[in-house]
């Protein structure tokens, strides 16, 4: 089936609306006001969707299309699509067979769960009447509603405003509009959504309609704002009419973006949410939240190569003290909730992100970037703040020095030694019941990578002159082990995993990306000279795409070329072959190190490697990068179309490793401009910004991967 391309709008707390450009609902996910109750968690489908139909002259025509069962699409709004874009956001052209056209347009107003959709007539000026009518559910965002006696069609009615609430747990939903409503209840059954099929999931739902609104779209624009009842919300609303209401949002809204100097800028801001009174990233849209591992890897790109220092301080805070036995948990822990800490490099990828963080505050900054900011910065990080921070990453250290849980410890060659059977540990953590797919147990090359990176910043970091001695010490050690027990001359590159389920001197040697982050994609590489070469020409030779790098080399035992199927057909896949965008990053470091970093090596490595990537922003999740792609061509993007490290890590190629001096950060109600990129990569001299999000093409016709 062919990846329809989707659009996502986001709120700044964790809620979203999303669709395709051809209108049609694919997923459960796909919704007009998807709000999380519990930011950035707790997030409910409230209005899903709705149908318009226009009446000229000429007779009547959709600008709607809905896919039910079996495989019917009613009504045909799709054809009369002109034109998509996503700029400033989600845009469509309709030209009807009488030659009527009308604009359609769709924006989230950021800090607020509230969705504006606007239509407004063209051409040509005749009598043309607009008919919409919502649909709605009310359910958690992972399941389907189906019809039953509890939903609550009534509504309330209040000048402009109309209010539901279908379901008396479930924020209520309020309609602000300039058309007339009236009231008209029915149930729509059995929606179909063609990407859950196809992954073997439930893909027929009912939603409710309570009524319909009608407007006179020749006396002007038409508008329907649909809202979360919260405080908020409510005092939103009742500042002004409908019509002025949505030109004050979309004024608002469209200067906010205005002042983003890049896509990557603006994608980055889609995954940087509220949590409390801190902040935090979702790990990717639909289907996630914030994740331990995830965060860490994506901050760098999302925050600190697009200068939001702020931003993250209060995630590195928010994190600081839910170390544990050295270990942080995988997941943000809800109220009441258990601490899942089954990842081994969660907090390694803390201690990276840290050293990161404070490396970008404590660099100079070009004065012409900063002067406005230059008293900001200054009091950016207490004194208490970093001793919070390089208190978590003492622990971390300390924790698995002397052994924590799942029989991590600090083996005798210095190097890092994890796992037992049945718990997935590694950033490769499918698992199908009882089967861990990649278990990976022993000593993963890209552990021991993290945790010798973790040692040398330690040793920078303590307060203390026998600690730093001790870290440095253990650092020597482990370096040397990594060096010499970690070469594979018959491959002329690393094992994967070393002292494979623990029994010394065993080696797994499956060609995997997870050697590269011995060269790439940390502060310090590992290895140095020919073999650092070898590494990186051996990864490009068998894993490189142009989305990113395979997960397991062509030829090994194991290897999936597409990544589809069921459910259990998809996690046998998801690190047998499937490619994975976020990777790029360790890997054209890497290439760009053991080429001394030269202008010329910066200009092939943009050229080769990081302008394909650009270019995905405009095929699949729309000004994005997918979790995953197919590991043969077309390396058709799969997973979760919107995905935090996949941005993350493209951000900080092009913005920081590739370019650290070429964008000035924009001003106004954007993202913060603390700073700039670290710049580790060294300046191209040309300081040319990245290449912009491409135009939207002609049209064209992708559930959790956990």
């Amino acid at each position: 089936m062919p990846v329809r391309r989707e659009w996502l709008e986001t709120d700044g707390l964790g809620g979203f609306a999303s669709g395709t450009e051809r209108l049609v609902r694919t997923r459960r996910y796909h919704a007009l006001l998807l709000t999380a109750t519990q930011p950035p968690a707790g997030r409910m489908a409230l209005v899903n969707g709705l149908d318009a139909t226009v009446q000229t002259p000429g007779g009547s025509f959709a600008l709607s299309a809905q896919r039910y069962a079996p495989d019917v699409t009613h009504p045909d709004g799709e054809r009369w699509i002109e034109s998509f874009t996503v700029g400033p956001w989600p845009t469509w052209c309709f030209r009807l067979e009488d030659g009527t056209r009308v604009q359609q347009e769709i924006f989230v107003r950021h800090g607020l769960p509230l969705t504006v959709v606007r239509w407004r007539l063209l051409a040509p000026i005749v009598q043309v009447t607009l008919t919409v009518r919502p649909f709605l559910s009310g359910r958690d965002t992972h399941s389907l509603h189906h019809e039953n006696g509890a939903f609550r069609f009534d509504s309330q009615t209040d000048g402009e405003r109309v209010t539901w609430r279908p379901y008396a747990d479930l924020p209520a939903v309020v309609a602000c509009s300039n058309g007339t409503y009236a009231q008209g209840t029915a149930w729509y059954r059995n929606f179909l959504y063609e990407e859950e099929r196809a992954r073997g999931l439930d893909f027929l739902e009912d939603l409710a309609s309570p009524g319909e609104f009608r407007f006179a779209l020749s006396e002007g624009e038409s508008v329907l704002i649909l809202a979360a009842r919260n405080e908020q919300t409510l005092a939103a609303l009742a500042s002004a009419a409908a019509r002025p209401l949505a030109a004050e949002l979309a004024h608002a809204e469209r200067r906010r973006r205005e002042s983003f100097p890049t896509p990557l800028h603006r994608a980055a801001d889609d995954y940087i949410v509220a949590r409390g009174a801190g902040r935090t990233i979702v790990a990717g849209y639909p289907w996630f939240t914030d994740w331990g591992r995830d965060t860490f890897i994506a901050m760098r790109g999302l925050t600190l190569a697009t200068g939001r220092l702020r931003d993250a301080r209060e995630i590195l805070l928010a994190w600081a003290d839910a170390v544990s036995e050295g270990m942080l948990p995988n997941r943000f822990v809800e109220q009441g909730g258990t601490p899942e800490f089954n990842a081994v490099d969660a907090s390694l990828w803390y201690v990276i992100a840290v050293h990161d963080f404070l490396e970008a505050h404590k660099r100079p900054r070009p004065a012409r970037r900063f002067d406005a900011l230059k008293a900001a910065r200054n009091d950016l990080l207490t004194a208490a703040d970093r001793a919070r921070l390089v208190t978590a990453v003492e622990r971390i250290l300390e924790g698995f020095a002397r052994g924590t849980r799942f029989n991590i410890h600090m083996d005798g060659d210095g190097l890092l030694a994890a796992g037992q059977p049945g718990v997935q540990l590694t950033w490769m953590d499918a698992k199908i019941g009882d089967w861990v797919v990649t278990p990976r147990i022993g000593k993963p090359v890209e552990v021991q990578a993290l945790w010798l990176n973790a040692l040398r910043i330690g040793a920078t970091l303590s307060g203390s002159a026998e600690r730093a001695q001790r870290w440095q010490e253990r650092y020597a050690l482990g370096l040397r082990s990594l060096q010499e027990r970690f070469w594979n001359e018959a491959t002329t590159c690393l094992f994967d995993v070393i002292d494979v389920d623990h029994r010394s001197g065993t080696v797994d040697a499956t060609v995997r990306p997870n050697q590269i982050l011995a060269v790439g994609g940390l502060p310090f590489a590992l290895l140095e000279g020919e073999r650092a070469r070898r590494v990186v020409d051996v990864v490009e030779q068998r894993l490189w795409t142009p989305m990113g790098l395979r997960s397991l080399a062509p030829g090994e035992s194991g290897y999936a070329p597409h990544y589809e199927g069921d459910m259990r057909a998809r996690d046998a896949a998801y690190h047998q072959g499937t490619v994975w965008p976020w990777l790029a990053g360790p890997f054209v470091e890497a290439w760009l190190r053991v080429r001394g970093t030269t202008p010329a090596a910066i200009q092939e490595a943009r050229a080769r490697f990081v302008e394909p990537l650009l270019a995905q922003l405009g095929m699949a999740g729309l000004g994005h990068l997918p979790e995953i792609a197919d590991a043969e061509p077309p390396h058709t993007p799969r997973g979760c179309l919107f995905q935090a490290w996949s941005v993350g890590e493209l951000a900080r190629l092009a913005l920081d490793v590739l370019a650290p001096d070429a964008l000035v950060p924009g001003t106004g109600g954007g993202p913060p401009a603390e700073a700039a990129g670290t710049g580790r990569g060294g300046a191209h001299p040309s300081s040319a910004p990245p290449a912009a999000l491409p135009v939207v093409g002609p049209l064209s016709r992708g559930a959790p991967a956990e």
